[in-house]
């Protein structure tokens, strides 16, 4: 008894020490949310249209430049001969946007919808990284179980090849059976060549978006409780939420403010200059100047070329691309959400009807075993009997698959596949951050990182 108790305990103890050591879904979508290249470079992107907003409101600030000069001056006359001084001086000048059409005003607004369409943008790509993750985890499970399949199928083959020369041995089998038996041998080798390389492929994706290697995976139950309770219901979450649809939404506004901003530019600008100088040796030698002033310019436009309102056409035709974008967007992600829909619903009955296949083929092949031995089947029932078994067995597998992966494609359709609604153990990347940090900034070339 003690000895049971003993071997009982380590059992459990290697039971939590793989577990332990066993990575979770959520651990390889965690680690891809931190580390993806694809999903760190659009936070960069994100980052750097906020500093379009400091421009834009550059505008508003005064421009201040400095200036100095130095030179060498020689006269010659008859009267006084050769002279030379060396003119030298240095200045400062001030201008000061007054008003300038409200282009300032409208290119700051295009800023901002530019910032919030960014932001709709790096979520959808954070969704896209994340539903591949979930792809990339799944397909190496499932390359892992098919390889373990065809290695057990090879296994059961090699007995059923023993078995077809035991019996030939002494007279009870045919030549036939043992050769039936060694080509499907031959071809489950085969087989299990491409299962391994199929498996290969897996984990190379694997590494590449979530940026380690596959360690032991344990099959998840996928993201059920963010599902849609309904197709309606999903289309109609995914209308008002998902990232795709709200960034073209948000481009047709900067797009409108754009249209605004260059129209301004048939308005009169008013500008505020101030200067001040000072010059040495400016006649002649020991002669000094100062200088300083103070105006104001009025710019009435009155023909450009035609530049301005071609300029114009051309922003009113991208507002209109823009418009057409937005449904454009909408229809493709309906699409997406009733396609995931479909086939969710298509899995779920996939795999309850696959499960039932394989139990009766598993009792299908006992008992044809089992006739066999007594002679009322041959060896090609057998064989064919665990053909049917075998494929039972992966086309579960793949059901299983297709099951949660069609899961993560719902939630991701709908808008809500983020390291936030997952529950994920990270630091969420929050993009406010880095904009109040620049919105406001007059100078400065380090970034808020310190870079």
């Amino acid at each position: 008894m003690r000895w049971r108790s003993f071997v009982v305990c380590m059992v459990m103890v290697i039971t939590q020490v793989e577990a332990a050591n066993a990575e979770s879904l959520r651990a390889a979508l965690a680690a891809a949310y931190n580390h993806n290249p694809s999903l760190n470079a659009q936070r960069a992107a994100t980052r750097a249209v906020d500093e379009g907003l400091p421009q834009a409101k550059s505008a508003d600030r005064p421009t201040v430049t400095g200036d100095t000069d130095f030179g060498v001056t020689v006269n010659r006359s008859n009267v006084s001969g050769r002279t030379s001084n060396n003119p030298f001086g240095f200045g400062i000048t001030i201008n000061q946007n007054l008003f300038n059409g409200f282009q300032t005003r409208n290119r700051i607004e295009q800023s901002e919808a530019a910032i919030r369409g960014s932001r709709e943008q790096l979520r959808n790509v954070e969704q896209t990284i994340l539903q591949s993750a979930a792809q990339a985890y799944v397909d190496v499970l499932e390359a892992r179980e098919v390889v373990e399949i065809r290695r057990k199928d090879i296994s059961f083959l090699k007995e059923q090849l023993r078995s077809s020369q035991a019996r030939l041995d002494v007279g009870e089998g045919t030549r036939t059976d043992v050769a039936q038996s060694r080509a499907r041998l031959g071809t489950a080798q085969a087989t299990l060549a491409v299962a391994q390389s199929t498996l290969q492929t897996s984990e190379a994706v694997y590494f590449e978006i979530i940026g380690r290697r596959p360690t032991r995976l344990n099959w998840p139950t996928g993201p059920v409780r963010l599902y849609a309770k309904s197709l309606q219901s999903g289309l109609a979450v995914a209308a008002n939420e998902h990232p795709a649809i709200r960034a073209t939404k948000h481009a047709v506004d900067a797009a409108a403010f754009n249209v605004k901003a260059v129209e301004g530019q048939y308005l009169p600008s008013v500008n505020l200059r101030g200067s001040a100088s000072q010059r040495y040796n400016s006649g002649s030698r020991g002669v000094n100047t100062s200088s300083a002033s103070a105006t104001v310019n009025v710019t009435v436009p009155i023909y450009q070329g035609g530049l301005t309102s071609s300029q114009v056409r051309e922003a009113k035709e991208f507002l209109a691309q823009n418009r057409i974008l937005v449904d454009e967007a909408r229809d493709q992600i309906r699409s997406a959400v009733v396609s995931a829909w479909s086939s969710l619903v298509a899995a779920r009955a996939n795999v309850i009807a696959i499960e039932g296949t394989l139990r009766a083929a598993r009792l299908a092949l006992a008992g044809v075993i089992e006739e066999r031995n007594v002679g009322q089947r041959t060896q090609l029932d057998v064989l064919d009997e665990q053909s049917v078994v075998l494929d039972a067995e992966v086309a579960l597998v793949d059901a299983r698959s297709a099951r949660i992966t069609a899961g993560y494609a719902l939630v991701a359709a709908i808008g809500r596949l983020n390291s936030k609604t997952l529950g994920l153990n990270v630091r969420h990347y929050e993009p406010k951050e880095h904009y109040r940090a620049v919105k406001d900034l007059w100078f400065g070339l380090r970034t808020p990182s310190g870079r």
